[in-house]
């Protein structure tokens, strides 16, 4: 017996499970319509975090293998963008241009089969969505390595969106140009990637000029076209903008990650089970323990404080903003 007659029962029985699945996904898919079509006519939102949560959930009990937890969750993740794509055409705005970290976020949280907008700047992020010409946003808000964003922290103070999921995504950065490293003298990023990267830098290019731009994909754009530079970025920015990568791997820590926020109108419901998280942002009066004061009340309930960090106000000297991050959904009774 050859291999093409050994192989042919094992692809007649595979063909038949895929003329199963593919009948099956697009039933689901047609149930998943209907489903968009009475939140259209409710006035419910189409994007909703935790019920896609609950799915996972689901999911990740029924899956007896071989096939990984991440893979099914990453199958799943399209199937459901495919679905929404047919209840509504909805618009991610995020931070660009293509190929930035923000932007395989949003693809990692929405999937590939909806419409995506790049912008320039954090601000025109938030505008966007706030203006209706986009139904939700997605920007970075923290790093494990170099902190909170502060951009981000700013603009969130003033805005009326709220924060409805978040995202995390491993990141790697790579040195990037078509140059060798003996004739790199400027290096161009953004700011939270070359402050990520700090350590080798100094190691291995201290001579350099370091300069901050809007995105790690704005810093790949100028070095393709620079006779004396590069950029701190992602391999996926070098492939997309033909650039070659001179170093991988160069972030400071191995486990180094950023957390991405999606903001939009309507807030997501809650989960349940602790996996809720609701950011507050304060501001107190200057005077003595009156952040003491603010604080007392999260303790006396029980609540699990897990990020306090303060920010200028800019409105008046030595006045601050306090973010605080805490476990559990805004809505839930205390």
């Amino acid at each position: 017996m050859d291999i093409q007659e050994a192989l042919g029962p094992l692809r007649q029985h595979i063909d038949h499970i895929d003329n199963e699945i593919i009948a099956l996904l697009n039933e689901r898919v047609r149930l998943a319509s209907e489903v968009g079509k009475i939140k259209m006519r409710k006035g419910g939102s189409i994007y909703v975090p935790s019920r896609e949560q609950l799915i996972f959930d689901k999911l990740s009990k029924l899956n007896k293998g071989p096939i990984q937890g991440d893979a099914v969750k990453a199958i799943w993740r399209e199937i459901i963008s495919a679905s929404i794509s047919l209840e509504k055409k909805l618009v991610i705005a995020y931070l660009g241009p293509e190929a930035t970290f923000t932007h395989q976020a949003a693809i990692k949280n929405f999937g590939s089969s909806l419409a995506y907008r790049p912008m320039k700047t954090i601000k025109d992020v938030i505008l966007e969505v706030e203006r209706g010409e986009a139904d939700y946003g997605v920007f970075p808000i923290e790093n494990s390595t170099g902190g909170a964003v502060n951009q981000s922290q700013e603009i969130l103070v003033d805005s009326r969106l709220k924060i409805i999921s978040e995202v995390f995504l491993p990141v790697e950065h790579c040195l990037i140009s078509d140059l060798p490293i003996e004739k790199i003298s400027k290096i161009y990023s953004k700011d939270q990637a070359l402050s990520q990267c700090r350590d080798w830098l100094q190691r291995h290019l201290p001579h350099a000029e370091l300069i901050e731009v809007e995105s790690t994909a704005k810093g790949v754009l100028i070095a393709k076209d620079s006779s004396d530079s590069a950029a701190i970025g992602s391999e996926l920015a070098a492939q997309s903008h033909q650039v070659g990568v001179v170093a991988k791997s160069i972030q400071d820590r191995v486990d180094n990650s950023t957390r991405f926020i999606v903001v939009g109108d309507t807030p997501s419901p809650a989960i349940g089970n602790g996996r809720d998280r609701t950011s507050l942002v304060l501001s107190v009066r200057d005077e003595v323990s009156a952040l003491q004061k603010v604080l007392e009340p999260f303790s006396k309930r029980g609540i699990n404080l897990c990020k306090i960090e303060s920010r200028p106000t800019r409105l008046k000297p030595w006045e601050y903003y306090f973010f605080i991050d805490i476990i559990g959904h805004f809505d839930e009774p205390i």
